[in-house]
C-alpha cells in the first residue's frame, strides 16, 4: 500500500509538472470592427525618428519572474518609451504567446511549461507609454521557440535584458494596436 500511495504522489507531480496550451481570441467586441478591411487613411507603414536617451541595463537574479521584473524597473526608472535591444540568460520554466491564426480577431495561442527550462537566445520588443510589450526566444536542446512574454516566466542562473530609453516626445500608441489598420 505505501509503495502505491508513493507511486500515486510521483505520478500526480510529473502531471502537474507538464506543458499547457490555451487560447484566447483577442477581440473588440464589436464583430464589424474586427472583420472590417483596411482603411486607405492608414499607411501601409509609417516611421518615428528618435534619439536614445539612456541604456539602461537589468540583471535579473535566480527565481525572478521576468515579465514582472522588467515592468517593475520601467516603473522605477520612469521608462516612457524604450527599445528593448537584447536579453539573454535562462530560464527556469516559461510561459508565451503566440498568434494562432491567420483572420481577425486574433487568436492567442499560451503555452505553459512549469518544468522546462531553457536558455534566452534573445529578446526584442517596445516599452510604449510605460507599457512593455516584450518577446522572447528560448532554446533548449532540441529546438528554439518563442513568442510574448508571459508571467511566471522564472530565472535560473540569471537574466540580462538591455533597454534603449527613447525621447519623451514619441507617440508609439499605435504600434502594436492591430485595429489601427
Amino acid at each position: 500500500m505505501k509503495k502505491l500511495i508513493i507511486v500515486m504522489l510521483a505520478v500526480s507531480v510529473s502531471l502537474a509538472a507538464q506543458q499547457t496550451r490555451r487560447e484566447v481570441i483577442h477581440s473588440t467586441g464589436n464583430p464589424a470592427e474586427d472583420r472590417r478591411p483596411n482603411s486607405d487613411q492608414v499607411p501601409e507603414v509609417y516611421a518615428l525618428s528618435a534619439h536614445l536617451q539612456r541604456i539602461v541595463m537589468l540583471r535579473f537574479k535566480y527565481d525572478t519572474d521576468l515579465l514582472a521584473g522588467l515592468q517593475k524597473m520601467v516603473k522605477q526608472e520612469k521608462i516612457r518609451n524604450a527599445v528593448i535591444l537584447c536579453g539573454f540568460g535562462s530560464v527556469r520554466n516559461y510561459q508565451v504567446h503566440q498568434v494562432g491564426n491567420r483572420d481577425f480577431p486574433p487568436k492567442n495561442v499560451f503555452v505553459k511549461d512549469p518544468a522546462a527550462p531553457a536558455d534566452i537566445a534573445g529578446m526584442s520588443g517596445l516599452v510604449m507609454e510605460g507599457r512593455v510589450h516584450p518577446h522572447i526566444t528560448l532554446a533548449n536542446a532540441d529546438k528554439a521557440f518563442g513568442g510574448h512574454l508571459e508571467p511566471d516566466t522564472r530565472v535560473f542562473t540569471f537574466a540580462v535584458v538591455i533597454l534603449g530609453v527613447l525621447d519623451e516626445g514619441l507617440d508609439l500608441t499605435r504600434f502594436d494596436d492591430w485595429t489601427y489598420r
